[in-house]
Parts: structure tokens; C-alpha cells; sequence
């Protein structure tokens, strides 16, 4: 793998319009992806994984999912968005990032831009 690679769910209309956000907005040397469209072997990840939360794999095989992925593109970026990766790492943000990213997750249909097929299956759910 050349570059570090960022994967979201591209069935969902919600994580789409995140990903044009971070693709027009945060620079770096890594590669946004939906799952539906990346080689998940080479990746290391399931289609389930890609389905609950967003991922980074890093171009060394690091793997990071929800905020900690997050935290990575960011700190892959310019400098104030590494500042904002850097706030995101820090252990009480961390701590609150977890069960606000799974709330989205949860009801990411329910967020601007999302539709029914943003749905987490039920099975999926804390």
C-alpha cells in the first residue's frame, strides 16, 4: 500500500457527504475510499467492520476505527487540522469522541443528508 487509506460506508449518504467534506477540505497523503469500492482484503478489514464505523489503515498496516480514524486522517493533514487530530487524541475528548461517534453511527439516517440506507442493522447496535 502506497498512501495511508481512509474508508467510510459509501451506501450511506450521511458518511458520503463527510468524505466530500474531508476530499475538499483536508489535505493530505492518504486516500479517501468507500468500502463498496476498496480491495478490504488488502485492507485488512470485513465488509461488517466497514459497516459500523469509519477506518484508517495506515500505509504501515496501523488500523483505526470511529474517532481514533478520525484522528489520524486529521493528523495526516495540515498543521490546524493536526491540531484538531491532536485534541481528538487527547484522553477526556477521546473518552466523550467514543459514545458520541457511536450515537451518530446509530442514527447517522437521521443526520442532514442522510436516508434510510444510513441505517446500522439492529444486530449492529450497542
Amino acid at each position: 500500500m502506497e498512501t495511508s487509506t481512509f474508508v467510510y460506508d459509501g451506501d450511506c449518504a450521511f458518511c458520503t457527504r463527510c468524505a466530500e467534506f474531508v476530499g475538499r477540505h483536508i489535505p493530505g497523503p492518504f486516500t479517501v475510499v468507500a468500502w463498496q469500492f476498496a480491495d478490504l482484503t488488502e485492507l485488512g478489514l470485513s465488509a461488517a467492520e466497514c459497516g459500523e464505523s469509519v477506518w484508517w489503515v495506515g500505509v504501515d498496516g496501523t488500523r483505526a476505527a470511529g474517532p481514533d480514524a478520525i484522528a489520524r486522517l486529521l493528523g495526516a493533514s495540515s498543521a490546524h487540522w493536526r491540531a484538531a487530530g491532536a485534541v481528538l487524541r487527547l484522553p477526556p475528548v477521546r473518552a466523550l469522541a467514543w459514545p458520541v461517534y457511536r450515537w451518530v453511527a446509530r442514527n447517522r439516517h437521521r443526520m442532514p443528508g442522510g436516508t434510510a440506507a444510513c441505517a446500522v442493522p439492529s444486530a449492529h447496535r450497542d
